[in-house]
């Protein structure tokens, strides 16, 4: 089924972004995770990624066009699929109005007119939904979670700030979202009353579900949720609930419905099941994925998303219950009582073989780490290069810059400092693969790997080249102090085109480290350790540290990287070469 591609919200103040590049044409197969464009938003520019798979099947902003927030840019799905509907759904308009004929470059110009989130629908709810209340005419607007990191694939609400009927403004903090590197405020950008929460406190939550609904209060949003999910959700038709009630109230404690859902428009009749009127089961299509691979029954999985919508991490975390016993076949006498069934010998409360363990939740940032670095490894042709570095000269210089700066200065600042002059040496270093062509920067970014409680974080030291080594460390502390309060901004961490990362403050002695996309290069610094040099026939101490270039193969050659490394080693062993 086909899938609308919606502008993200990418930082906490971005209301448009710019498409600077296309990475895929109409036509092109696409896999979740596949970059589908460059965009430029109000802080730095971006990497669209894919959470559909399918084929790109239509291009609605051309390259360098402007897109609000939540408008509209592609379409995904089958080859041949009729997508012509879904965009008649989004913009409102005719068949022949929303399906442009393509342009040279595969891009379709935009439907003429300003997209509005509640116009859109991603499969159409029933006519007496529509007829009640046609979502053109609702004045209300779904909140979606947005993408504020280039590698965000969902959030966790962390705590709602605002309730349902609280008045919300524009710039409002509605609630606090942890991503996979942050803890990040979520603002509202629509003004009215917050109608409805989908998403409790603690739950997960796919880029772009819907988990709020902003309007005039009264409004009938329950023809957005019905009408409008999330993209590339089944329609949420209302289905007959059993004793037990609505299935989102059982699993969304803060969806319950009011006292006066019986007589309030705007809950639309009886809350639906996770199960259809159709019998399809209502989830993502990769907690559909996840389940086939697993070989786990959707039927049997409760959704946490938005009208008990299941997703990705409702079936990750999904435990098997075990069969219940077999009932006893009925006696030849009605009057005759069922056999007792045997019951099971008692086990130990705490038998296991190994002994006891713990199962620790896997953090939205260390879900990430574990992604993109499988990605980086498997993706990556990886080589490696080590060299030895003397470093007597460097640790007397240290102790003389020191007595002057203001700030401290560590020989982490040294090697960050020296691989930033070393990679304006060598631009073939300092690039990035992008598949079809490789970017060399002309400017020197150095991502320093700092390491949290849940994983690893890398702020960016912008520039490095440019800056004395007293800025370098009083920037690396800063970023170093948020990274650990869970205060990095996107602006903090986008944009390195090379990455260090130093162990030898933990007594290292060497090691590699697996690349950081879409750098080229990463470097691995172990510690300092004293050993002995020959001058002759006489023995001397001398101090020396060992490095190692992890190299992306198919940007850097073998001769590449060590001419680097000697670049590197030459400046550090007299680093004065570097502060004039």
């Amino acid at each position: 089924m086909a899938e609308l591609i919606r502008m993200p919200k990418m930082s906490d103040t971005m209301t448009e972004g710019v498409i600077a590049e296309w990475h895929k044409k109409v036509g092109d197969k696409v896999k979740s995770g596949d970059v589908l464009a460059e965009v430029e938003t109000d802080k730095a520019t971006m990497d669209l990624e894919a959470y559909e798979e399918g084929t790109l099947l239509y291009i609605g902003v051309e390259k360098g066009a402007s897109v609000p927030v939540d408008g509209v840019l592609a379409v995904i799905g089958a080859d041949g699929e009729d997508y012509k509907a879904l965009l008649n759904g989004s913009s409102g308009g005719s068949q022949e109005a929303a399906a442009p004929a393509p342009s040279a470059n595969g891009a379709v110009p935009a439907p003429s007119g300003t997209t509005k989130t509640d116009e859109v629908a991603t499969n159409l709810p029933d006519k007496e939904a529509i007829s009640a209340a046609p979502a053109e005419n609702v004045n209300a607007s779904v909140i979606r979670m947005p993408k504020m990191s280039d590698t965000m694939t969902e959030g966790t609400i962390v705590a709602w700030h605002k309730k349902e009927g609280d008045t919300v403004k524009s710039g409002d903090i509605l609630a606090e979202v942890e991503t996979d590197k942050a803890t990040m405020d979520l603002e509202a950008y629509e003004e009215g009353t917050l109608l409805y929460v989908g998403v409790k406190e603690g739950s997960s939550v796919a880029v772009d579900d819907i988990i709020a609904v902003v309007g005039e209060k009264g409004a009938n949003f329950k023809v957005l949720l019905d009408g409008g999910g999330s993209a590339g959700a089944p329609a949420a038709q209302p289905a007959a609930t059993g004793e037990g009630g609505s299935a989102t109230a059982q699993q969304n404690p803060q969806a319950n419905l009011p006292a006066n859902a019986d007589t309030d428009l705007s809950y639309g009749g009886s809350a639906g099941d996770v199960t259809e009127t159709n019998g399809r089961v209502k989830a993502s299509p990769l907690a559909k994925r996840i389940a086939e691979e697993k070989g786990i029954s959707l039927a049997q999985v409760k959704g946490s998303g938005p009208e008990g919508r299941i997703v990705k991490s409702d079936v990750e975390s999904f435990v098997p219950q075990p069969k219940p016993a077999t009932a006893q076949p009925a006696s030849a006498s009605a009057g005759q009582p069922a056999p007792a069934a045997p019951q099971p010998e008692p086990v130990a409360q705490s038998t296991s073989v190994g002994g006891e363990y713990e199962d620790v939740p896997v953090s939205q940032m260390r879900k990430t780490i574990a992604r993109r670095l499988s990605e980086s490894l498997f993706t990556a042709p990886h080589f490696y290069l080590t060299m030895e570095i003397n470093m007597d000269k460097a640790m007397e210089l240290r102790g003389t810059v020191n007595g002057v700066s203001s700030v401290k200065i560590s020989f982490n600042d040294f090697v960050i400092k020296a691989a930033a002059v070393a990679l304006k040496q060598h631009p073939n270093v300092n690039s990035s693969w992008l598949g079809d062509k490789i970017r060399k920067y002309k400017y020197v970014n150095i991502g320093v790997a700092v390491a949290v409680d849940e994983g690893l974080l890398v702020p960016v030291v912008r520039n490095a080249d440019q800056k004395t080594l007293s800025t370098i460390a009083g920037e690396v502390k800063e970023m170093a102090g948020k990274a650990k309060d869970k205060k990095l901004q996107p602006k903090d961490w986008e944009g390195s085109t090379f990455s260090i990362s130093n162990l030898g403050m933990f007594g290292i002695d060497e090691f590699t480290a697996i690349i950081n996309p879409p750098d080229a290069c990463i470097l691995a610094v172990g510690a300092i350790k004293q050993t002995v040099k020959f001058e002759g026939e006489v023995a001397k101490p001398t101090n020396v540290m060992k490095v190692t270039l992890s190299c992306d193969h198919r940007v850097v050659d073998g001769a590449t990287g060590a001419a680097f490394l000697q670049t590197f080693k030459q400046l550090l062993e007299d680093p004065m070469r570097m502060l004039v």
